[in-house]
């Protein structure tokens, strides 16, 4: 098990799934979410408290109801390009979904965000549930789950090709022969598969970490595998001790069964810690936040993203929720069944059903740093997680964490007193991967 603790920062602007009220925080600048100024304040406040990652979730779709940070955000990999030149040790891990971009184009944009940073790049692998993406792709229809996962699969597989399309000394630049480039050290892929045709060479050399670091967060059967085959950071659902336990060892068993150590994926769970000068004052707070957040139109809309976007109020509320199983094999599937699964053991209206989509939920980091610090100790040392992905609401919360845990965590030998290196791979403690072509002439 990884013997010191990872933590990344997941900055929501303002605000997230569920966050319905942050927007209306004084505190929160309304345009956070599209000023490059908030994400490079935020990572460098990340960075001064030598964080491994700064983390941008993505979507390619939107309507009205969506939360108030996806209806005007940023494109990841822009906005991480230009943070990479106001920090120099967090890694820059962006998403970009598999099932519609390019391989070839995404394996560029990623290898470029590499060089710019000096070798800090990691790509988050989604393969978009929000069916109203195919829409803004030319396509009528979502493609299924298992299409989807393969394109994910075959994407990450592209991706590594490209990226060892040089090898190391494949640029001598010897002004004296003339020789810029020595062509045996530049290969094509010529890569030909289910879902992808790409001939190659990437026209981009290899960063100093080697490879952008690939994660991925899988919850069904399919992203679980997924993850277990080509993931070296996972973001996982985390739950209940019981729960974020299960799914560590679940992890880690399928990715030893891939014959990949399992110290080479590093899982990371969610986590909305809640800090303040006592227990009982976090505690305060965190039942204002839930009270902040509660509101009943926005929950039920929130409740249709797991169904492609679903517009619930057709139905009557106080009734039983409507039959909408087939909505979820092209959406989230995974959490969408377990809510239909749910609602029809308890028997619940669709009221019920969206009052409960954003309920009051008890996080495990909430009280004073010591025991902010004190359940996160525990629930490391019990197997639940090698990191946190943290999210706060404000700078000032942020900042709270970072003067009054990370000390602790410290303390407590946890986390880490200063960089072990200036990459993202270097940080986690994840190795260069050797280049193919390099590796098989050495064996051949």
């Amino acid at each position: 098990m990884t013997t010191q603790l990872h933590l990344a920062l997941h900055p929501y602007g303002v605000g997230g799934p569920g966050q319905h009220g942050l927007w209306k925080d004084p505190r929160v600048a309304k345009n956070a979410s599209i000023d490059i100024g908030y994400y490079i304040q935020q990572a460098k406040a990340a960075e001064h408290a030598l964080f491994d990652a700064l983390f941008i979730v993505d979507s390619q779709f939107i309507n009205a109801t969506y939360p108030s940070h996806y209806l005007n955000r940023l494109e990841p990999l822009t906005l991480l390009s230009a943070v990479a030149t106001h920090t120099r040790h967090i890694g820059l891990v962006g998403t970009a979904s598999s099932t519609y971009n390019s391989p070839f184009n995404l394996a560029r944009r990623f290898a470029s965000l590499d060089h710019i940073s000096g070798g800090r790049a990691g790509w988050n692998v989604v393969t978009s549930f929000d069916t109203g993406t195919s829409r803004n792709y030319g396509l009528d229809e979502h493609l299924d789950y298992t299409t989807r996962y393969g394109r994910a699969l075959e994407a990450v597989e592209v991706a590594r090709g490209l990226w060892d399309s040089y090898e190391d000394d494949a640029f001598p630049a010897d002004v004296e022969r003339g020789v810029f480039l020595d062509p045996s050290r530049l290969h094509e892929l010529n890569h030909v598969g289910e879902h992808f045709k790409v001939a190659g060479p990437l026209n981009l050399s290899r960063s100093p970490q080697g490879q952008p670091v690939i994660f991925q967060a899988g919850v069904s059967e399919e992203g679980r595998d997924l993850a277990a085959r080509v993931a070296e950071g996972i973001y996982a659902p985390g739950g209940s001790l019981e729960q974020a336990r299960d799914y560590y060892a679940d992890i880690k068993r399928r990715t030893a069964s891939y014959g990949r150590d399992p110290e080479h994926i590093k899982i990371f769970i969610h986590g909305g810690p809640v800090v303040a000068a006592t227990d009982a004052a976090a505690r305060r707070r965190e039942r204002e936040i839930f009270e902040e957040d509660n509101d009943f139109d926005r929950n039920l809309a929130l409740l249709g993203r797991s169904f492609g976007a679903y517009d619930f109020s057709v139905h009557d509320l106080d009734a039983p929720f409507p039959d909408v199983a087939h909505l979820a094999e092209k959406g989230g599937r995974t959490g969408a069944s377990k809510i239909i699964e749910r609602a029809r053991e308890q028997g619940l209206t669709l009221r019920q059903v969206a009052d409960s989509v954003n309920e009051f939920r008890h996080s495990p980091f909430v009280g004073a740093p010591e025991t902010v610090a004190g359940t996160i100790e525990e629930w490391f040392r019990a197997g639940a997680f090698d990191g946190v992905n943290l999210a706060f609401r404000t700078t000032g919360e942020l900042e709270l964490f970072v003067d009054g845990v990370v000390p602790l965590l410290q303390k407590r030998g946890l986390f880490r007193t200063e960089y072990a290196a200036d990459t993202l791979r270097g940080n986690l403690g994840l190795p260069v991967p050797a280049n193919r072509h390099t590796a098989a002439r050495a064996t051949s």
